[in-house]
């Protein structure tokens, strides 16, 4: 693989399939726009095609993060970490990547947030390293 999007389709794809329960992974940037993602299934957020679906699904996570971020912000908490966001049926986990990215991650009821955490940091890093890596380096594997 030498392409760049292609290395991180595949590194989201590797932490869907790590963690049991994941159902959707998408990088965004930190305002919302899509730039990679892998989905269960089409329209499995807003009813539409598979694009729509994660570019819907990226702008949610980054609103979802910008709003925690305020809050951390207003109240002295310090710097967000991390978004945990737990519905009947799923979750949402949205965390940085570097300055400029975020990924967020859709669970089903079985998400295990926990190991979720522990398997994403890996992943994170990693995909932090593809977007800032310059042209020679992402063509390096």
């Amino acid at each position: 693989m030498t392409d760049r999007h292609d290395q991180l389709t595949a590194e989201v794809r590797v932490l869907r399939d790590r963690v049991v329960g994941v159902t959707d992974v998408v990088v965004a940037s930190v305002d919302g726009l899509l730039i990679t993602a892998e989905t269960d299934d089409a329209g499995a957020v807003d009813g539409t095609d598979g694009t729509a679906a994660a570019e819907t699904l990226a702008a949610l996570t980054a609103a979802s993060f910008s709003i925690a971020g305020r809050v951390g912000g207003l109240t002295g908490k310090g710097r967000l970490h991390h978004v945990v966001s737990r519905f009947t049926d799923g979750c949402l986990v949205a965390r940085p990547v570097g300055e400029m990215a975020l990924i967020g991650v859709l669970g089903d009821a079985g998400l295990d947030v926990q190991r979720l955490h522990a398997e994403a940091q890996g992943s994170v890093e990693r995909i932090g390293c593809l977007l800032t890596a310059g042209p020679d380096q992402a063509k390096a594997d």
